[in-house]
């Protein structure tokens, strides 16, 4: 058996799972935002489960850049992180096997092993949640870039530059991240309209309100699924992968994705050249199929290659 670790920058979720990737045992607790305790609680859940049986190694999925000697060059939410190495650290206090990877690329190696990609050679994950990040797999390997840097979608710019603020207010993740682009913009403007009881911090709501024809909400979730569609277009045109996999708890929502694949053939129509080569078949945008699972049975998936690889 072996542990995986999903770490956000809001939630630490946990589970034991199988060689054959069963989640045994799954829970959460909000995420410790200082290294020491980090390791701390690691420590403890590991311990939890080696109670149940033999755990073969620590498998952790984490937002932010990571070389691949387990290095965070940034760490998102969880400024603090930056500089560790989780694997070193955690092989040294409970002697198991321990690998770290991005949590898109976690995604998009569990899709592989469990999900809607197992037949697939080239393929991108797409993971919104509070930032727009995500996995690309060519010719059955994971892309990671020189740096670790590969995936980071949410710094694309998809706008014209600002001339007096950070130009990464018209990125991806300013713009069609759930958290901090669609809530937020959304926030901000009923802020600005004098009614903060109208904040919302769940998307489902927002989209509710849409639904509903709330005229804000309206204007927020249209912008909100053009500038995605956008972003997923220049993906696409990038990278030709077979199939564009979407993942993040809003992915699960079918008015969401009615709504975004609506848009994105829209986009390609009025595009002169992809419209064109709409004919000889462009990638579909689906589902991915593990939903808030995946970046944990990813980070598992790692760990257990490791191990068997060593046998």
């Amino acid at each position: 058996m072996y542990v995986g670790i999903d770490l956000g920058g809001s939630y630490l979720k946990y589970g034991l799972v199988s060689e054959n990737g069963d989640i045994l045992d799954k829970n959460a607790l909000k995420s410790p935002h200082h290294l020491a305790d980090f390791y701390t609680t690691i420590e403890t859940i590991v311990h939890h489960y080696q109670e149940k049986g033999l755990i073969k190694g620590i498998g952790i999925s984490s937002p932010g850049i990571i070389r691949q000697d387990g290095t965070m060059l940034l760490s998102g939410a969880l400024k603090s992180f930056v500089g560790a190495n989780y694997p070193k650290e955690l092989e040294r206090r409970l002697h198991l096997p321990t690998r770290v990877e991005n949590d898109g690329n976690c995604v998009a190696i569990a899709e592989k092993w469990l999900g809607n990609a197992k037949n697939l050679s080239d393929y991108i994950c797409v993971v919104i949640g509070t930032g727009v990040g995500g996995g690309i797999v060519v010719n059955d390997r994971l892309y990671r870039g020189g740096r670790g840097m590969a995936g980071e979608f949410g710094l694309m710019m998809i706008d014209k530059l600002p001339q007096d603020e950070d130009l990464e207010m018209v990125s991806l993740n300013k713009r069609a991240a759930v958290v901090g682009g669609y809530i937020r913009r959304y926030n901000e403007a009923v802020l600005k309209n004098g009614h903060p009881e109208s904040c919302v911090e769940d998307a489902r709501l927002l989209l509710q309100r849409a639904e509903e024809n709330d005229p804000l909400a309206l204007t927020y979730t249209k912008a909100f699924i053009t500038d995605l569609a956008v972003g997923l277009v220049n993906i696409i045109a990038a990278f030709d992968p077979q199939v564009l996999l979407l993942g993040g708890g809003i992915s699960e929502n079918e008015s969401f994705f009615q709504l975004l694949e609506k848009e994105i053939h829209r986009l390609i129509k009025e595009h002169a050249t992809l419209h064109l080569l709409e004919s000889i078949g462009l990638p579909p945008v689906r589902p991915a199929k593990l939903h808030n699972n995946a970046g944990l049975l990813g980070a598992v998936y790692l760990v257990k290659e490791a191990v068997e690889g060593t046998k």
